[in-house]
C-alpha cells in the first residue's frame, strides 16, 4: 500500500486524478448532507418539521433523492440544441470543483499546496458559470429558460464587480494574491475588523452570485419554474444542484479565508493540523448557515430591486473600501484607521439605504388621498383625516 502510494504521488497525471476523484466523491457527500440541513434548517424558521419520514430524523432524504434522480429518464426537447444543452452541464459543473484546487483547509493540507496566483486563479474560474447557465438557457429553446438564463448573465455580471473589489481590497492589505499566506497575515487578528465594510459588501455579492434568496430571481419558480434547468431531467438536473451547493462551499471557504482568518486565528500558526481543520469548517460552516438564514428570513427583490442595488450601492461602497485601504497602507497609518473608517462608511451606507427604502414603499400624499376617498374617509372640508 506504501508503496502504491508513493507511485501515485510520484505521478503527476494519476495525482492529479486521485485528487479530482476524492474531491467529487466528497463533495458530494457533503452536499447531500447540506440539503439534508438546509431542509430541516428552513424548516424551523418556518415553523415546520422538514424530512422525518426517511430515516432517522429524516438523514436519509437526500439519499433517496439521489437514487431517484439517477433511476430517471434522461430527455431532452426535440427542438433543444444538443450541444449546447448537455455541455452546459459540464460547463457549469466543471468550474465549481477546479475552484477547490486553491482553498487551503490547512497549512498543509489542500488540493494544492500552494499557488502564488491563487486568488486571481478562483476569481478568473468562478466566473466561467455564467457561460453555462447562458447556455443551458439558450439551448433548452424553452422562453422560461432563457428568460432565466439572462437574467442570471445580468445579475452575476452585476455583483461578480463588488465581490471581486471587495476581496480586492484585501489583497491590497495582505500585498499578495497567495491564499496561504494572506491566512497566515490574519494569525492575530482577522480581517473582518479592520474592513466590516469589505465583508458586508462580500457576502451580499457572493448571495447574488450563488441566485440564493433573495437574490434567486434567475430560477424564481413562481415567475420561471426552475430558469435555466426547467428542461433538464434526471441526473443532468442533479448536476446543477450539485454544482449550486458545491459553490456554497467554495464561497463560504474563500470568505473564511479572506476575512476570517481561515485555519489561522485565533490560535496561531502553532496550532496542529487537526485544530486547524476543525477552525476551517467551524468558520466554513458559520458562513454557510448565514447564508441559509437569509434565504429563509428575507422577501425575494424586484428585478430593478436587485440591479439598482448592485450598481448604485455595492459598487460605490467597494470603491470607497478601496479608497480607505490604499490611503492607510499608501501613508502607513495604523490599520485602526482603516477599520474605524470602514465601519463608519457600513453604518452610514445602512442609514441612507434603509432611509431610502421606507421613502421608497412610503405611498404618495396623492395615492394615500384617492385611498382615502375611494374608502369614503376624506373630511367634510375635503382634507384627510
Amino acid at each position: 500500500m506504501t508503496l502504491l502510494l508513493g507511485y501515485v504521488l510520484d505521478t503527476p497525471w494519476l495525482d492529479a486524478i486521485v485528487r479530482l476523484l476524492v474531491t467529487v466523491l466528497l463533495m458530494t457527500v457533503i452536499v447531500m448532507l447540506l440539503i439534508w440541513f438546509e431542509r430541516k434548517f428552513l424548516g424551523r424558521i418556518q415553523q415546520r418539521l422538514g424530512p422525518t419520514r426517511t430515516g432517522p430524523m429524516g438523514l436519509l432524504q437526500s439519499v433517496a433523492d439521489a437514487g431517484k434522480l439517477i433511476s430517471k429518464e434522461d430527455l431532452r426537447p426535440s427542438t433543444a440544441d444538443r450541444w449546447l444543452f448537455e455541455l452546459a452541464v459540464f460547463v457549469l459543473f466543471v468550474p465549481v470543483f477546479l475552484s477547490f484546487v486553491v482553498l487551503p483547509f490547512t497549512r498543509d493540507l489542500g488540493v494544492r499546496v500552494s499557488l502564488p496566483l491563487g486568488l486571481f486563479f478562483i476569481l478568473a474560474v468562478s466566473s466561467l458559470t455564467i457561460v453555462g447557465l447562458l447556455m443551458a438557457g439558450l439551448g433548452s429553446d424553452n422562453k422560461y429558460a432563457l428568460l432565466g438564463g439572462i437574467r442570471a448573465v445580468a445579475q452575476m455580471i452585476s455583483y461578480e464587480i463588488p465581490l471581486v473589489l471587495s476581496v480586492l481590497a484585501v489583497a491590497m492589505m495582505a500585498q499578495t494574491l497567495d491564499l496561504r499566506e494572506i491566512v497566515e497575515r490574519q494569525a492575530t487578528v482577522p480581517n473582518i475588523v479592520w474592513q466590516p465594510l469589505g465583508f458586508f459588501i462580500f457576502m451580499v455579492a457572493a448571495t447574488a452570485e450563488l441566485m440564493r434568496r433573495p437574490f434567486d430571481l434567475p430560477v424564481s419558480e413562481s415567475e420561471l419554474v426552475g430558469g435555466p434547468s426547467v428542461e433538464y431531467t434526471g441526473i443532468r438536473w442533479s448536476m446543477f444542484q450539485l454544482a449550486e451547493y458545491a459553490n456554497l462551499i467554495v464561497i463560504s471557504v474563500l470568505g473564511s479565508v479572506m476575512f476570517l482568518g481561515g485555519y489561522a486565528w485565533p490560535f496561531g500558526l502553532d496550532a496542529g493540523w487537526g485544530l486547524q481543520l476543525v477552525l476551517t469548517v467551524v468558520k466554513t460552516s458559520l458562513l454557510i448557515v448565514t447564508f441559509m438564514w437569509v434565504g429563509g428570513t428575507f422577501p425575494r427583490l424586484r428585478i430593478d430591486q436587485l440591479m439598482a442595488f448592485a450598481w448604485k450601492v455595492l459598487i460605490p461602497l467597494t470603491f470607497v473600501q478601496i479608497f480607505i485601504t490604499g490611503l492607510v497602507k499608501t501613508y502607513d497609518w495604523p490599520d485602526v484607521i482603516m477599520g474605524a473608517a470602514s465601519l463608519a462608511a457600513l453604518v452610514f451606507a445602512a442609514v441612507v439605504v434603509s432611509r431610502g427604502v421606507r421613502g421608497s414603499t412610503r405611498p404618495s400624499r396623492q395615492a394615500r388621498l384617492a385611498y382615502l376617498k375611494r374608502r369614503g374617509a376624506t373630511g367634510p372640508a375635503g382634507g384627510v383625516q
